[in-house]
């Protein structure tokens, strides 16, 4: 699963050909949880507070680049690093 970005101790990677809906995953620690694009939710797993609103403030900024990478993750295409939050 390749790494797609790390930001205070966040680690954002995303599966090739992976399932509906577009998603990336995220380990904090000894947290991990799997975060919607579309819509930010949490679909599985857990996140400090703090944590979680890093991870959605960074995904807002981002979200056009997540959906391309989405797209090419699905064909098995290679992925590429996006910017971390400062």
């Amino acid at each position: 699963m390749p790494e797609i970005c790390r930001f205070y101790g966040i680690v954002i990677k995303m599966f090739f050909i992976d399932h509906e809906p577009p998603h990336f995953h995220v380990e904090y620690g000894e947290y991990t949880a799997v975060i919607n694009i579309n819509t930010l939710a949490l679909i599985t797993g857990n996140l400090p507070p703090r944590a979680l609103g890093l991870v959605c403030e960074w995904t807002s900024i981002h979200k056009e680049e997540l959906i391309k990478l989405w797209d090419r993750a699905k064909i098995g295409q290679p992925l590429y690093k996006i910017t971390p939050l400062d």
